[in-house]
């Protein structure tokens, strides 16, 4: 097994920062998933592959839903990208181009 650690963009950590503390605490549950099992044994409902080297973090709560958009990187680093409420049933292209975009400033 290799140890992963999950970084956020300040970017994300201000969109996170937004989220109901229901999401966030999801959020902090998933994080929690990766750094102690791995990436690899990570699967549906808790991540989910969308595009390229793009995938989610799937958050739910009371209100709704949210998605938290991720790389993985140099050094078993996972970097959250994007993090945003969802209101569509399929992600929203502009969602996966703006972590795109922020994913190419990560060393």
């Amino acid at each position: 097994m290799r140890d992963y650690h999950v970084e956020i963009l300040a970017e994300a950590r201000s969109e996170l920062e937004g989220l109901p503390t229901d999401m966030r605490a999801r959020f902090e549950q998933i994080v929690h998933m990766i750094e102690e099992v791995g990436l690899e044994q990570m699967r549906e409902p808790h991540v989910k592959h969308l595009q390229g080297s793009v995938w989610e973090m799937r958050l739910s709560g009371r209100n709704g839903i949210a998605r938290a958009l991720y790389v993985t990187a140099r050094g078993h680093r996972v970097v959250v990208l994007r993090v945003f409420v969802k209101k569509t049933q399929k992600t929203p292209r502009r969602e996966i181009e703006t972590a795109l975009r922020r994913a190419k400033e990560v060393p």
